[in-house]
């Protein structure tokens, strides 16, 4: 078997960016499949994947309702390759075993009380909400727009037989957000194909999901991510063409609507050659919000989504990863980002679970002459971009979306962050340099990190810096660990400028005594950063760039100098180049090699700024730098690592707001930075 999937015959008429077409979306099905059922002997035999090490389930010493998961998740999330190919060819066959057999077969044994691999029932568990539900709403999401795969093939006596299973799980309890979705599928399959359901139970889930509706086609969840778009989106989208139209035509029109608004900013999450960037959790789902492209060829009203750009985006996410050997752990997609990585997984995955990045495949299950398999690729905005850079401003989830025509990057700059997660808080995220792991020691690449140096913190003592002297859960040694934000608020976006608030302690030791102000000027290949340090006592900070991966071992080339102006420091790999130029604020620059914390690499380099202030009350500062990055072998110009021209920094803005600046870039464009109410005007 080919170590990676690779493309066929490609048709570089139709698709002349990927090669791609609608028959080449089913050999990679196929070819996907064909490695995960390596591990199945035989029709009869269950879909068991081997166990990863580390944090994901099955523990060892887990109940065994666990491990049943771990086998109904196998099965249902390679459904979401199995059953678009069967809807393609009923008698289609993965390593001589009919697919439409095997899944109606094992569907059929978990669904039905007292088989061997039947699923546990919910009354038979401790009252909680389990993995079961969210795998029911990702089969029956698949059955409610591809109900010719199976469904058809079990007897009514098999049905009925199943719905209790069904019905039991589909009315119990759920999580507060998108699970809810799961329920909703659930209950509106069943009720479609004539089974009783608590009818006010669907009404109430359908109406708390759309209460999370929040702007800009985005719904909250836990902090604004990829399953707004994925759940709230493209599973909600099959949910209203299958059954909501017809049986709650209100809450579906809503979901429509919010589509639609989110189909004017999905192509700007995406690099110009479809890359996904590594951003918020349940990384090793990777490519499934991907699925928005597909979807937006089944709302009701036409999409303002380009056919041929959406597919040469779609294609282009999928090569990403297919196409690479170690994208493939088992034989089967890796619990990671482009390779088998600890540091990025959650514990509520399995071996199974990356099998979810395949949602896109329901473009299957649009006919051949869809627009989505009849148009030509073509590069949409990217076409005209050149050598500039575009911003998509999305004040309601508090992102900020860029893309560099200069590059052909593509970058989320979060705002509204609600904890200290690298999933969701550094500063900036880039579809081709992939965030890395928090390094407790300093140096973390993409976010500021801060150590106290305040004496009372190094002793563990006075942790409310308050007038009592007394110790309140202060632990020394933790403190002499960098730590980095803990939240992140949005500021909003003024006269081109990005305003966000970095809150690096959390209550009762932050005050107003822990604050970094934020503000971003997006620049060809980079950002300007003109940040205001609001930290009240003697501290330590680093700012570090993109990591750079040590590829076959072959360590980042790194180069400085400075002058009477400017501090520079770059790194470079093969195709790869990062630069940071240091105007005020920072002491020095330096660089990391980093073990185990990158995407792509065992080792990597970050370059970083850092500074150390030791006075008992230390003075705001503004620290100006610039942060640039090329997808090329040539090096940085005199010109690139010169993009400010001159710096005004300002005691008193003329608004009456306190140090600020005005930033002359070399172009000669002007910027006023002015944090004036900026604590007025935070968001979260």
């Amino acid at each position: 078997m080919k170590k990676s999937f690779e493309i066929e015959n490609p048709d570089f008429e139709l698709s002349p960016h990927t090669g791609m077409t609608r028959q080449h979306y089913i050999d990679c099905a196929r070819y996907i499949l064909e490695r995960a059922f390596t591990h199945v002997d035989s029709l009869e035999t269950p879909m068991v994947f081997p166990k990863v090490p580390g944090k994901t389930y099955p523990q060892p010493d887990d109940p065994d309702w666990r491990h049943r998961s771990l086998e109904f998740e196998a099965l249902e999330r390679t459904f979401t390759l199995a059953g678009p190919l069967i809807h393609t060819d009923p008698d289609v066959r993965i390593n001589n075993i009919k697919l439409r057999d095997y899944y109606c077969l094992h569907l059929y044994n978990a669904f039905t009380p007292g088989h061997p691999n039947s699923l546990p029932l919910p009354e038979d568990l401790p009252d909680s909400n389990y993995q079961f539900t969210c795998e029911f709403g990702g089969l029956f999401k698949t059955l409610l727009l591809m109900p010719d795969t199976i469904w058809p093939c079990f007897t009514q006596k098999q049905r009925d037989e199943m719905a209790k299973t069904i019905s039991k799980w589909a009315h119990h309890r759920t999580t507060q957000n998108n699970w809810r979705i799961f329920n909703i599928v659930t209950l509106s399959f069943l009720k479609k194909y004539g089974y009783g359901i608590d009818d006010e139970l669907l009404k109430s889930h359908l109406l708390w999901v759309a209460s999370y509706h929040s702007g800009n086609g985005w719904y909250l969840e836990q902090t604004y991510n990829y399953y707004s778009i994925s759940l709230f989106i493209v599973y909600t989208t099959i949910w209203n063409r299958t059954f909501g139209d017809d049986y709650y035509p209100g809450i579906a029109d809503i979901i429509e609507k919010s589509a639609q608004k989110l189909m004017e900013s999905i192509t700007s999450f995406f690099g110009r050659d479809g890359y996904v960037n590594m951003w918020s959790r349940s990384i090793c789902y990777r490519t499934w919000v991907s699925g928005a492209f597909p979807v937006a060829f089944m709302l009701k009203e036409k999409t303002s989504l380009d056919a041929g750009w959406a597919r040469r985006l779609c294609s282009g996410s999928l090569l990403q990863f297919v196409t690479r050997e170690e994208f493939y752990y088992n034989d089967i997609p890796s619990l990671g980002f482009y390779r088998q990585q600890e540091y990025m997984v959650q514990n509520y995955s399995c071996a199974a679970s990356p099998f979810l990045m395949f949602l896109p495949f329901i473009c299957l299950a649009l006919p051949d002459n869809a627009p989505f398999w009849t148009a030509k690729e073509n590069d949409g905005m990217w076409e005209n971009l050149g050598n500039n850079s575009t911003k998509v401003i999305l004040d309601h989830p508090g992102l900020v979306l860029v893309n560099h025509g200069k590059t052909g990057t593509s970058e989320i700059i979060p705002g509204k962050v609600y904890y200290n997660d690298p999933n969701y808080s550094k500063l900036v995220y880039n579809t081709h340099f992939p965030w890395e792991d928090h390094n407790p020691e300093g140096g973390t690449a993409m976010e500021y990190c801060f150590r106290s140096v305040d004496p009372r913190d190094v002793r563990g003592d006075d942790v409310n810096f308050y007038l009592t002297g007394n110790a309140v859960d202060n632990n020394s040694d933790k403190n002499q660990l960098y730590t980095i934000s803990q939240s992140m608020m949005y500021n909003g976006v003024r006269d081109d400028v990005i305003y966000r608030q970095a809150i690096m302690r959390r209550p009762p030791n932050n005050g107003v005594g822990y604050i970094i102000d934020l503000a971003d000027i997006t620049v060809p290949g980079g950002v300007i950063r003109i940040d205001r340090s609001r930290l009240a006592f003697e501290y330590e900070l680093t700012l570090g760039h993109f990591g750079m991966p040590h590829i076959g071992g072959n360590k980042a080339e790194v180069d400085r100098f400075e002058d009477d102006y400017k501090k520079v420091i770059t790194a470079s790999i093969p195709g790869r180049s990062i630069a940071m130029v240091i105007y005020n604020g920072w002491d020095r620059v330096d660089t990391l090699v980093h073990k185990n914390r990158n995407a792509e690499a065992d080792e990597s380099t970050v370059i970083y700024a850092y500074k150390r202030r030791m006075e008992k009350n230390p003075a705001m500062e503004l620290m100006i730098s610039a942060f640039l990055h090329k997808m090329d072998n040539g090096a940085f110009t005199d010109d690139e690592l010169s993009p400010v021209e001159d710096i005004r920094i300002m005691d008193i803005t003329p608004s009456g707001s306190v140090l600020g600046a005005e930033i002359t870039l070399f172009t000669g464009k002007k910027y006023l930075i002015d944090f004036k109410d900026i604590d007025g005007k935070r968001s979260c």
